[in-house]
């Protein structure tokens, strides 16, 4: 039983989100969500680690939940990396197939990723994921697994993810002074997709948006790879200030209030009836107006929305995303986000909630804000046993990018 339980824990600016789950064996690729542990996150500036002891506290008080709904004791996790440090580009590599018979193999796969990422890279930055998106053999383009095939030359167009590692360290002590193990730690938009897409819309082409509260993050897919990522830092935290600000009230009162009755697209607004706030320090209290508070949201949210357009137009592949876009995350949950989303980026939108669980506490994992801590149980549980998917992200020397990475946090 203890071998195949998951814990997903998505650190985030707003929350920690701790997920125990565990695959079910009647329905096969299925989960059982048998536990979810939420606290407050302080310790995070968009995305980023900013005060230690804050973060252990929160990350803590998260894992204590989960353990007493789950009745598991938790050592190990899968933690999630996101901020606006996070770059990616896309690189080749070719080697040539030395043995007689010509067959390719998955040593040579291995080798072919590593000449991948020879790129001049700056010391602070290091690689955190090697997507492969396409390998050509003698010419031959568009093959997804060479394993097998005759060749005498391979090459690879890959995308890859490189992260700051001062960010990547701060998680990870983070995580290790909170008396936890780290698995593996996963791109939080790649974490995301694999809990709310599904392999067609990857097929057809679809943007992935996920809007948390420090950090939008992007993820474009088309054929069934990803194409590009990007994370944007401002996101729903920046909501909440602009509420705050505009109408003079606590920080909990604005985020309540853009939560309960915040809009971002004021045609969707149909009872308008006045919003009362208790004023401050005996002062008598607040009303406020829903048109004028969306008036206050609804440029913020554009202005998020028109970040992500440019990325996609950036990422080359606004004309071939027939699935349009999945908005998903705690900042899609404000009323008329769906809406505003379909007429800035001119494409179709929906919201997507976390799916493939068979039992447990399905209809509280159900809802957007929950998709990257799911995504991160799902990258956890399919990666576990897969070593022919953990050489994508192998060096020459059979270490795993993520061992490499601990061998940089031993060196502190």
């Amino acid at each position: 039983m203890e071998q195949d339980i998951a814990v997903g824990l998505d650190i985030g600016t707003t929350k920690v989100c701790a997920i125990v789950a565990s695959p079910d064996e009647n329905y096969p690729g299925k989960l059982k969500i048998l536990g979810i542990g939420k606290s407050t996150s302080e310790g995070l500036t968009r995305g980023v680690v900013t005060n230690i002891e804050k973060t252990v506290r929160s990350i803590q008080s998260a894992v204590q939940d989960a353990e007493q709904q789950s009745g598991v004791k938790i050592s190990s996790v899968t933690v999630g990396i996101a901020g606006d440090h996070i770059q990616s580009f896309q690189s080749r590599g070719v080697i040539s197939i030395s043995r007689p018979e010509n067959e390719i193999t998955q040593e040579d796969v291995d080798r072919l990723i590593e000449d991948t990422k020879r790129v001049a890279l700056p010391l602070d930055r290091r690689i955190i994921h090697v997507i492969p998106q396409q390998f050509i053999v003698d010419g031959q383009d568009n093959i997804y697994d060479p394993v097998g095939m005759s060749g005498v030359r391979m090459e690879a167009i890959v995308h890859i993810i490189t992260g700051l590692v001062t960010a990547a360290q701060n998680i990870y002590k983070c995580v290790q002074r909170a008396g936890l193990h780290v698995n593996d730690m996963v791109l939080e938009p790649l974490a995301s997709s694999y809990a709310v897409l599904d392999d067609e819309e990857k097929e057809v082409g679809v943007a992935l948006l996920d809007i948390g509260g420090g950090t939008t993050d992007l993820a474009v897919f088309e054929e069934r790879t990803i194409r590009h990522t990007a994370v944007i830092g401002i996101a729903g935290r920046k909501v909440t200030d602009d509420i705050r600000k505009g109408f003079g009230i606590l920080t909990d009162q604005a985020e309540k209030i853009k939560v309960d009755y915040g809009f971002t697209y004021e045609p969707a607004i149909v009872d308008n009836q006045p919003i009362q706030i208790p004023g401050i320090g005996g002062r008598a209290p607040l009303e406020i107006d829903k048109h004028l508070l969306c008036k206050v949201i609804q440029p913020r949210m554009e202005e998020i929305l028109e970040f992500a357009a440019m990325e996609i137009k950036r990422s080359g592949y606004s004309k071939h995303l027939s699935a349009g876009v999945v908005l998903t995350g705690g900042g899609s949950l404000i009323k008329g986000t769906a809406d505003l989303a379909k007429e800035v980026l001119g494409m179709p939108v929906k919201i997507g909630i976390p799916g493939g669980f068979s039992s447990g506490l399905v209809r509280e994992i159900e809802n957007p804000i929950y998709a990257t801590g799911v995504g991160l149980v799902m990258h956890e549980l399919k990666h576990r046993d897969r070593s022919g998917v953990k050489a994508v992200i192998q060096d020459g020397k059979g270490k795993t990018i993520f061992q490499k990475m601990k061998s940089w946090f031993d060196e502190l």
